[in-house]
């Protein structure tokens, strides 16, 4: 496309990347009365809507529905359970993605005022895109507010021998199943790994997980993990850790992983080991930045440079939904120029959505030891709680605290257990306000709750 055919307008604000937090972003600065532009490559929404946190979760629903039905047996009588896919598929192509459709998002964002385009936005100096649309045309935006990047990340492919040119599974393709395969080897045990290896093993598949660091779920308190493998393991999950995949091989359907000097085999392989981020191609040197990075610098307001402003995974502050949408809301604030309190993270929670759920927010142990901290623990097993020997199979868990001995603070939780991301809750306003431990233990705890196991933790913490 030539420079004379290129079409130029000056605009308020250009957003590139409409997950979570762009779209939410551009919505709300396009109801405040500015003129925006949104693009995006693929889909209003991002991944979280159509390839991860929605239709993830469908899958798991449905696994945890087969897996309560069989603990049915323990409870309350005979129950014959019969696993089928088709729903799974159904519900998230119908009622998660539309078929992986976005035009109610786009309809949405331009029923707030903007004007959305699919296509690739890159940054040509200070306020400046340019964006190739789809058709092949480009046109060309000068941002008088700024410009707003929300990337996002894609999945990595790992530089295993051989994977190259196979049809394995990233977590895109897992969730566009139309059938769980008879066999299935998972590469990665993070939060994607664990919870895509337990879904597929309760619809009856046979799974091999294979992770390269010594501990399912490594970022987590390693009694989190210890408890989930313990689950994984009496579910027919065959883990393997210190994995180190040496190559891939695909012949007649199938998948052969190399694993050390032992061979794997699978009809499907998934790799969730990693993501990417979507910087490349993005202009940042344009305006002074380095394109080779992995996170962007960002400061307390998520500015990256003058008219800059950059949200979500590849700010490196938490690869999750509700950070980037927690920092567009204080990147909107900025650029709409009001108050409002900067970024803290030091509150930051997470969930696997794995049976036993696995919560975490703050600090783990160790990394309070790194920085230096006094710490102090405590912890219960949830089976231990009254509601866990209520509720019987299932129950497995446990809730640990951490805290700044020094400032009689909690500065990490976890927890392990059914609704754990829900009874985290508690623990992610302690952690967040710093309310101290002796007031933390003055409280009415509801019995009997899995969240009363949090006052089990307390009593321990010997402080």
């Amino acid at each position: 496309m030539s420079t004379g055919e290129q079409q130029e307008h000056e605009v308020d604000l250009v957003v590139i990347g409409l997950g979570p937090g762009g779209e939410a972003l551009a919505t709300g600065a396009a109801k405040a009365g500015l003129e925006v532009v949104a693009v995006d490559k693929h889909l209003v929404g991002g991944e979280c809507p159509y390839y991860g946190c929605i239709p993830s979760k469908m899958m798991l629903r449905a696994a945890d529905s087969l897996a309560e039905a069989r603990r049915a047996g323990t409870l309350a009588g005979d129950v014959e359970v019969t696993a089928s896919w088709a729903p799974v598929a159904r519900r998230i192509r119908e009622e998660a993605t539309d078929d992986w459709d976005d035009t109610v998002a786009v309809r949405r964002l331009e029923d707030a005022g903007a004007t959305v385009h699919h296509g690739i936005g890159r940054l040509d100096g200070a306020r400046r895109v340019v964006v190739e649309l789809r058709d092949g045309s480009t046109r060309v935006y000068t941002a008088r507010r700024g410009v707003v990047l929300n990337p996002g990340t894609r999945p990595a492919q790992v530089p295993v021998p051989g994977l190259e040119g196979t049809p394995w599974w990233s977590n895109r393709d897992a969730v566009r199943a139309t059938e769980a395969p008879a066999s299935l080897v998972v590469v990665g045990g993070g939060p994607i790994g664990c919870e895509l290896a337990q879904v597929f093993a309760r619809f009856g598949t046979r799974v091999t997980l294979l992770q390269h660091n010594e501990h399912l779920l490594p970022h987590d308190e390693p009694e989190a993990s210890a408890a989930l493998e313990r689950v994984l393991l009496d579910e027919g999950v065959r883990i393997v850790t210190g994995a180190d995949v040496r190559e891939v091989a695909y012949a007649d359907g199938g998948f052969t992983v190399t694993v050390g000097e032992d061979r794997v085999t699978g009809d499907r392989l998934l790799v969730a080991a990693g993501r990417t981020p979507n910087l490349d191609g993005l202009g940042l040197e344009t305006v002074g930045l380095d394109p080779g990075v992995r996170t962007v610098e960002v400061d307390e307001r998520l500015r990256a440079a003058d008219g800059l402003w950059v949200l979500g995974d590849v700010t490196g502050k938490g690869a999750y939904t509700h950070v980037s949408m927690y920092q567009s809301a204080i990147a909107l604030r900025d650029l709409l120029e009001q108050d409002g309190p900067p970024a803290s993270y030091h509150a930051v929670p997470h969930v696997t959505f794995t049976d036993p759920e696995v919560a975490g927010v703050g600090l783990t142990e160790q990394q309070a030891r790194d920085a230096g901290l006094r710490v102090a623990t405590g912890s219960t097993p949830m089976e231990q709680s009254s509601r866990g020997f209520v509720h019987g199979p299932g129950a497995t868990g446990l809730v640990k605290v951490v805290a700044d001995a020094d400032r009689g603070v909690l500065v990490g939780a976890t927890v392990v257990g059914p609704a754990g991301g829900e009874v985290l809750g508690a623990l992610a306003v302690a952690v967040h306000a710093a309310v101290p431990v002796d007031v933390l233990r003055s409280m009415v705890y509801a019995y009997p709750t899995f969240h009363r196991a949090i006052e089990s933790a307390l009593a321990d913490l010997g402080i």
